[in-house]
């Protein structure tokens, strides 16, 4: 947006943008060079704008570019008042340019102070939102720094990169594992599950969905947990539903094995202090940060994480209870705009995001309530953005009698990266904590 915005004075270079038009007036060839680094948005001057929008525009559609089609096609769009005064621009553009061989410095400079524009503009924006604003400080903040990031992610290079280069990467990165020095992905805590997955890796969404009372909250707070004790990076959970104060006391509880209901009514006794003092000393050690702001959006989530330093993993609960700041289109729309933009978080931050969604009633109409991909089919494009899908049933919920008690299963129904499967969980209600399979039984 660059409404009511006073352009004059920015800065640009006139002999830079003169040059990238001369350059590919002169060799119609090197287009492909200078869309590397600039588009049209980059040229400061209209003019100069509208030729390079003509010269992509004759590229794109495979017609011969030369001063003739560039002359025809610029009296078209009204670019020049008459013919001569643009025959008299266009020729001294072709003069002007010291060296065609230079394209790609005068590119660079090019894009250079569009980068200087648009932070002066966000820096007048901020100002403006600062001095006449009603909100709250922190939303201004918040809206600072996402400006200021938005301008930052365009100065990343997106050129092509062949594949000898990526594979040259690879066999690094291989190496690397082999040795031991890096790993695929964060443990997640529970062996089963980072067979399947191979860790929780970097850039993934990750959606954890299930119906009520199936213990999602539960089990990413486990995961949360583990992740935060074994890697000592900073983990975060943004929690729509629940307080923090409630989410603590669910921590507590399965890092103490100390009755939750007793921790959220303080009936506390005896012995129970001192193990409740040594398991909160252990949970304070860990870079654990909570926001249980409601309503929040992506980019303010984002905004909140640009903040930290080592972020290993962020844990969202839960999808629907968010934000896209878009108030039109319809709900399923807005659930897609959120799970797109939470792709592309994960992308842009590198960190695992797990996020919990609410399933519909579908597995309740069915013989056999386990959830399947088709679940989510109603809430927007949740299965397509994320990479890997996961839901969680405890049979014993819907047959007290016949299933196995104190048995859960988390079945991985989408995983990007590899095969798919179910594996078994031991759920202790009363401590709110999944554990492997394996220790529970041996417990």
């Amino acid at each position: 947006m660059q409404e009511n915005v006073d352009w004059q004075d920015l800065p640009y270079s006139l002999e830079a943008e003169q040059s990238v038009i001369g350059a590919l007036l002169l060799d119609p060839g090197s287009i492909s060079k200078a869309l590397s680094y600039v588009n049209e948005d980059c040229f400061y001057k209209e003019v100069h704008k509208k030729l390079f929008s003509i010269l992509v525009e004759l590229f794109t559609i495979g017609e011969k570019i030369d001063f003739i089609t560039v002359l025809n096609n610029s009296m078209l769009q009204n670019i020049f008042v008459s013919q001569d005064e643009a025959k008299k621009y266009l020729t001294e553009l072709m003069d002007i340019i010291p060296s065609i061989s230079n394209l790609e410095s005068y590119c660079k400079i090019v894009k250079e102070k569009q980068y200087l524009r648009k932070l002066i503009v966000a820096s007048r924006k901020i100002i403006d939102m600062a001095v006449s604003s009603d909100s709250d400080a922190r939303d201004i903040l918040d809206a600072a720094e996402q400006q200021i990031f938005e301008i930052r992610q365009g100065t990343k290079s997106d050129k092509l990169v062949s594949i000898g280069e990526v594979i040259e990467q690879e066999f690094e990165h291989l190496d690397k594992l082999a040795k031991g020095q890096v790993k695929v992905g964060l443990s997640s805590g529970y062996l089963e599950l980072d067979a399947i997955l191979n860790g929780l890796n970097p850039s993934d969404l990750i959606i954890l969905a299930a119906r009520p009372a199936m213990g999602k909250t539960s089990f990413v707070l486990n995961i949360a947990t583990r992740v935060a004790k074994q890697t000592k990076k900073q983990v975060v959970i943004f929690s729509l539903e629940m307080s923090v104060q409630q989410l603590v006391e669910r921590m507590l509880s399965f890092e103490c094995s100390i009755l939750s209901n007793k921790i959220h009514s303080g009936n506390i006794k005896g012995q129970e202090w001192a193990v409740l003092f040594e398991g909160a000393s252990k949970l304070s050690e860990c870079e654990i940060f909570f926001d249980d702001s409601s309503n929040l959006t992506v980019p303010e989530m984002k905004a909140k994480l640009r903040r930290l330093k080592d972020v290993g993993l962020v844990v969202i609960d839960y999808l629907q209870l968010m934000s896209s700041g878009k108030k039109e289109g319809n709900r399923v729309q807005e659930i897609s705009e959120i799970t797109r933009m939470l792709k592309i978080m994960a992308k842009d931050l590198n960190v695992p995001v797990i996020a919990i969604s609410q399933l519909a009633r579908g597995p309740e109409t069915r013989q056999d309530h386990r959830p399947v991909l088709s679940d989510l089919r109603e809430s927007g494009s949740i299965e397509q953005d994320a990479d890997i899908v996961m839901f969680l049933y405890r049979d014993e919920y819907y047959n007290p009698e016949e299933a196995k008690p104190g048995i859960a299963e988390c079945i991985v129904a989408k995983n990007r990266h590899g095969e798919t499967g179910t594996f078994e969980l031991g759920w202790e209600g009363k401590f709110t904590r999944f554990i492997g399979l394996d220790k529970y039984h041996n417990e």
